[in-house]
């Protein structure tokens, strides 16, 4: 094909790239306009070795008996209308027989299901029994759809073998470009999944870091085996209340990658290894490479630097790669707990009285062997720019991230242990959402609670948050104000006194100071304790600022500046010089 070589769709370059990257090159192409774009691209690259097959029904068998004597895997390939329906019966055949056969059925824009135009039929849902995974690839416009359809791609091509493998369908959109100019194939980003058995790749060279997610309680070998390898290879494990992990590498690093007007480097790294669940900590990572460890296998891709899945436990990845050395190192952890400690120093006494304030003054108090749950956003965010003990284990609703149920969490949590001290902080919304706990029976003398009461959802009237641009009318529906008793002084303090709770209050530095070793008392008192503490959005809002600009920079002005005010191009250009 003279002049002809790959398509100018960006979706199915990423395919044909990643068909490559993972050594499938044996395809049975039927004809048709919606797939001439892939067809085209694939033919006139002789790494694919391709085969016609005019009838759909007969390609799919033809699939399965490839890949069953070849032991390869196989692409499929057809148009749209009623093409792919004719591949039911050989996919079926596949899926029983676990054979590797990937079918492509090429489509129209799915907007365009069910207005009567022709050749457009709903592939959307698929039978049971003809593909392990089915995914939806549609036209890629922008950086986003690059990085989903990358994701999902890889994720089709490694489940072909997954756990024993089998068919996988891939829907992919097609714009019916006629434009095939592009010479040079452009490489995407191949995602690798490595399982117990295979061979393990080698770590890369430079800086190596852990970020832990939300996780369930490590144990003393997982522990062990974590700290093992960050002392082998000079890594840092950065964390947050909920990470769990209270080994001799931990790093809580939200204080510093906050700073709106300094450029962090400590969250730069060559690797990033990702493990736990999802974090409300909202700590930026600018790693190169991201691999993840985790049992569930899944690309869970959430620094769009996925390159390889782990599919094992933690402790079973750690201890291999702490074997290659018995030479310790720390020179990243001394320079991380250097400049948080340097950070930390910086945190002025005239912090207004808010939730920041209240974390200052409390989180390294907590009583040894306690437990701390924070609510999501305000609470989390505050409580996470400083450390608590390493006995006192941490929990935030992190998983669907709403405020509707975390009190009952954590009234779950002290029925466990009765003998061991909880602590909540609540704000008031989700406080009031869920008061109707506090009224249960088996509430235990071990709960203490701690209300923020502003009067409103205060996460929205924060500057660093869109619906500060409405000031005060935000309150009317967006930061939802004034409901639940507008800050009433009596309504919390008789509910919780007459539920048999000893009600402890403040409005100010002062009165806070005069009750917090009260709610602190290492002990369990004869009764549970709910301590109000009533603030105002403005102090909430000013804290904020006040927490997030304790360190500054040339490079970290230049980058503030350029996010406020330049355009997309500004922006990069910038971009381009700070990574200089």
């Amino acid at each position: 094909m003279e002049g002809k070589y790959y398509t100018s769709e960006r979706s199915l370059q990423i395919l044909i790239s990643l068909l490559k990257q993972h050594k499938i090159k044996k395809c049975v192409l039927s004809p048709g306009t919606t797939n001439l774009s892939l067809v085209a691209s694939l033919q006139q690259d002789p790494w694919f070795e391709c085969y016609s097959s005019v009838d759909e029904r007969s390609a799919a068998y033809i699939a399965c008996g490839m890949a069953a004597e070849s032991g390869e895997a196989v692409m499929l390939s057809c148009t749209g209308a009623t093409a792919s329906r004719n591949y039911i019966p050989g996919l079926t055949e596949a899926y029983y027989r676990k054979l590797p056969v990937l079918a492509v059925t090429s489509s129209q824009s799915i907007s365009r299901i069910g207005h009567h135009i022709a050749q457009v039929i709903d592939r959307r849902s698929i039978q049971n029994d003809i593909a392990l995974l089915s995914e939806h690839i549609p036209v890629t416009d922008s950086d986003d759809d690059v990085w989903s359809n990358t994701v999902k791609i890889n994720r089709a091509l490694l489940e072909l073998y997954h756990r024993g493998g089998g068919p996988v369908h891939l829907n992919v959109e097609t714009t019916y470009s006629r434009d095939y100019s592009v010479k040079e194939l452009p490489k995407a980003r191949l995602i690798n999944r490595v399982m117990l058995g295979d061979t393990f790749p080698s770590l890369p060279q430079g800086r190596i870091a852990i970020f832990i997610g939300a996780h369930r309680k490590f144990t003393e070998a997982e522990t062990s085996a974590l700290d093992a390898f960050c002392a082998v290879h000079d890594a840092v494990a950065f964390v947050d209340h909920t990470s769990g992990y209270k080994g001799k590498f931990r790093v809580p690093l939200s204080l510093l990658t906050s700073q709106e007007k300094d450029y962090c480097t400590l969250n730069e790294m060559d690797l990033l290894i990702h493990i736990g669940e999802v974090s409300g900590s909202y700590i930026s990572m600018r790693p190169k490479s991201v691999w993840r460890v985790n049992p569930d296998g899944e690309l869970r891709d959430s620094y769009r630097r996925l390159t390889c899945v782990f599919e094992m436990s933690e402790q079973v990845f750690f201890e291999y790669y702490a074997n290659s050395s018995s030479e310790t190192k720390h020179a990243y952890l001394d320079t991380c707990l250097k400049e948080l400690e340097d950070t930390w120093a910086k945190v002025p006494d005239s912090l207004t009285f808010s939730n920041v304030w209240i974390a200052q003054q409390t989180a390294h108090r907590l009583p040894e062997g306690s437990v701390l749950f924070l609510g999501i956003l305000n609470t989390l965010r505050a409580w996470n720019y400083f450390d608590i003990p390493l006995s006192v284990y941490g929990y935030a609703n992190t998983g669907g991230f709403g405020i509707d149920g975390y009190i009952s969490s954590f009234i779950g949590a002290s029925l466990a242990h009765p003998d061991k001290l909880y602590f909540c902080v609540a704000g008031d919304l989700a406080f009031f959402y869920d008061m109707n706990v506090l009224g249960n029976r088996h509430v235990g003398k071990n709960v203490r609670i701690l209300l923020v009461n502003n009067g409103r959802g205060t996460e929205f009237r924060n500057y660093i948050h869109p619906g500060s641009a409405f000031g005060s009318e935000a309150d009317s529906f967006i930061a939802a104000g004034g409901h639940y008793g507008n800050q009433s002084h009596n309504l919390v303090k008789h509910y919780a006194e007459d539920l048999g709770y000893e009600y402890l209050k403040a409005e100010s530095k002062e009165e806070y100071h005069n009750n917090i070793d009260r709610f602190l008392t290492p002990e369990i008192m004869d009764k549970p304790i709910l301590f109000e503490v009533f603030t105002n959005s403005e102090d909430e809002s000013e804290a904020i600022r006040m927490i997030r600009n304790l360190n500054m920079s040339t490079v970290g002005i230049l980058k503030d500046v350029a996010k406020k005010t330049l355009s997309g191009k500004g922006k990069n250009f910038v971009k381009k010089i700070i990574n200089k």
